[in-house]
C-alpha cells in the first residue's frame, strides 16, 4: 500500500496500491456495508426496512403540528436502535410500538393518530381508552 486516506464525504476509505509484480499503481475505495434488515409483517410476508416508510408515517401523524421538524432524528433514532441490536429481522409490531413511544414524548394528538392507524381504531371508545393512557 502507497497511501490511505479518508474520503468524509462519502465515508470510504481511499487506498493507494500498488502491483508487487509490475509495479502499476491503482487506486481502491473501501465502504462500510449496508447490514440489510428484514420487516417481518403481521402476517407474515418479510420486506426490506425502508426509512422512508416510518418517515411518511411519522408526517401524517404530525400534520400541522409541532416537532414536525424532529421527524428525520427520530427515523435515526429508531434506526440506530435497531442497528444497535444487530438485528437482521425485525417485527412490524416493535417497530409500530417504537414509534409510538417516540411520539408520546413529542405531542399527543400524533400519538394518537398514528396509534389510531397502527391499531386500526374503529370505534370512537378505541379513541378514548388511548386517550386516558395518555393521562
Amino acid at each position: 500500500m502507497v497511501d490511505k486516506r479518508s474520503v468524509d464525504s462519502r465515508g470510504e476509505i481511499r487506498r493507494r496500491r500498488e502491483c508487487l509484480k509490475c509495479g502499476r499503481r491503482f487506486t481502491t475505495y473501501e465502504a462500510m456495508a449496508a447490514l440489510e434488515i428484514s420487516v417481518i409483517k403481521k402476517d407474515g410476508r418479510r420486506e426490506p426496512f425502508v426509512q422512508e416508510k416510518i418517515r411518511m408515517g411519522l408526517l401524517k401523524a404530525l400534520e400541522k403540528r409541532p416537532g414536525i421538524e424532529k421527524v428525520s432524528s427520530i427515523v435515526d433514532r429508531i434506526e440506530a436502535r435497531i442497528r444497535g441490536r444487530h438485528l437482521k429481522e425485525i417485527e412490524s409490531q416493535t417497530l409500530g410500538k417504537w414509534v409510538l413511544s417516540e411520539l408520546k414524548r413529542l405531542d399527543s394528538i400524533a400519538y394518537l393518530r398514528f396509534a389510531s392507524v397502527y391499531r386500526t381504531f374503529s370505534d370512537p371508545r378505541d379513541f378514548k381508552r388511548e386517550l386516558e393512557t395518555l393521562n
